[in-house]
């Protein structure tokens, strides 16, 4: 059509053609160039930091299937850097808690987009006391992975941090609602110590009077919630009550992981539980100080060094992360 034509005829004065220098961002212009990229995921912090060796003795078959499959994403040579990260994390976490805190940021820095990385790197950051670093990490996998995740453990970070609001509204939440029973259990002893905090002392005994009646007495976690209860009871001045129940505690810890039975005794024999706990400390650090003087005298080599480390195991025996029952309750102190 005769417009189509003047259009067309119009065309190369409306739209000059341009050299290289006119090209702006897709050419040759005078703007400097640009930096080499670190990748939209890499941190500022891990930017040129030096990351630590990993040990000797490490086996990343100590990882469960579930996690290795989960690191198939990556390349064949990363996927082995971050497992043997992940593995050096998990059994350093006991013992030296830094030390884990650089592996597992290590394993974050190639591995920050997997669900399973970044909760382990939330629970050593718990470990190591990193509450806001463990709530935003734990955080993070939950939206990844789906699922409740790590309530209980975020819930007590917040405690940590000073804000047992928030660890009680977390108890709250969907995502507290769809925890297993032993995820619930020691979401409940966070949740009575948050109220604790709170100056809420019979809401918090009442919460845990609760947990201790509704949990199955066959689980392997009932002497937690046993133990927190009669904690409870004594601390209100319910003396025979808390006896009872630490008796039950002691009975239910089959590997004698809490000094329940010690407590029971302390209490009928008149002490304190506040009495007790003063004069095991006083002991433990007298049997420190025997100990290093020991070390001292001693030529002896540390040959079971590799021994020494605690591997943290979860329930399916993959040892991505801790295990709650040793995890969640190190704020409540």
């Amino acid at each position: 059509s005769q417009a189509h034509k003047q259009e067309h005829d119009r065309q190369p004065e409306s739209r000059p053609t341009r050299d290289n220098e006119d090209r702006g961002r897709f050419g040759n212009d005078d703007r400097p160039p640009r930096e080499k990229p670190t990748g939209s995921r890499v941190r500022s912090e891990d930017v040129d930091h030096t990351w630590p060796e990993i040990p000797e003795w490490v086996d990343i078959s100590d990882l469960g299937a579930d996690v290795r499959a989960d690191l198939r994403g990556l390349s064949k040579d990363g996927a082995e850097w971050v497992a043997g990260h992940l593995v050096a994390a998990g059994e350093l976490a006991e013992g030296d808690s830094e030390q884990a805190w650089e592996h597992a940021r290590a394993a974050r820095s190639q591995g920050g987009r997997i669900a399973v990385v970044r909760e382990t790197v939330g629970l050593v950051a718990y470990r190591a006391g990193k509450w806001s670093e463990a709530i935003a990490e734990l955080r993070a996998a939950r939206r990844m992975a789906g699922g409740p995740g790590q309530v209980a453990v975020m819930a007590d970070s917040e405690r940590a941090l000073g804000n047992p609001e928030r660890a009680i509204e977390l108890s709250k939440t969907p995502e507290a609602a769809a925890l297993d029973a032993e995820a619930a259990a020691e979401l409940a002893i966070v949740v009575a110590g948050a109220r604790s905090d709170l100056g809420q002392h019979d809401a918090a005994l009442a919460s845990l009077h609760a947990a201790a009646r509704n949990v199955d007495e066959n689980a392997d976690f009932a002497y937690r919630v046993y133990y927190a209860y009669a904690a409870k009871l004594a601390e209100q001045g319910k003396t025979e009550d808390a006896i009872s129940w630490f008796v039950r505690a002691a009975d239910s810890d089959g590997d004698d992981e809490t000094d329940a039975a010690e407590c029971a005794e302390a209490l009928a024999s008149g002490e304190t539980l506040d009495t007790f706990r003063a004069t095991q400390e006083n002991d433990s650090t007298v049997n420190e100080d025997d100990d290093d003087s020991d070390d001292d005298d001693s030529d002896d080599d540390d040959s079971d060094h590799e021994g020494d480390y605690s591997v943290i195991d979860d329930d399916d025996g993959d040892n991505d992360e801790p295990d709650q029952d040793e995890e969640v309750h190190g704020a409540e102190s």
